[in-house]
């Protein structure tokens, strides 16, 4: 396995890692749902925390998952173009 491919499939992973976060943050955090959120948190906030200082909520929704999950998307496609 080539090193593109290896650093796109992380990059897929983390991907499905901040969807499940995002998902998770709707549902009530107690019992194992919330130690898997703390656990995806940990994981997930470093990366969405960037675009958070750069877009603010809209109301109740914040979208900066949004945003950094397109620019995560860009990113991969970017990386299989190097292939």
């Amino acid at each position: 396995m080539d090193p593109i491919t290896l650093v796109y499939l992380l990059l897929r992973f983390y991907y499905w890692l901040i969807i499940g976060y995002v998902i998770l943050s709707w549902v009530p955090a107690d019992g194992i749902v919330g130690d898997i959120r703390r656990a995806l948190e940990t994981v997930c906030e470093p990366y969405l925390g960037i675009f958070r200082r750069f877009i603010p909520p809209i109301g109740m929704i914040d979208i900066s998952p949004i945003v950094a999950i397109l620019v995560l998307s860009v990113f991969m496609r970017l990386l299989i173009g190097l292939r």
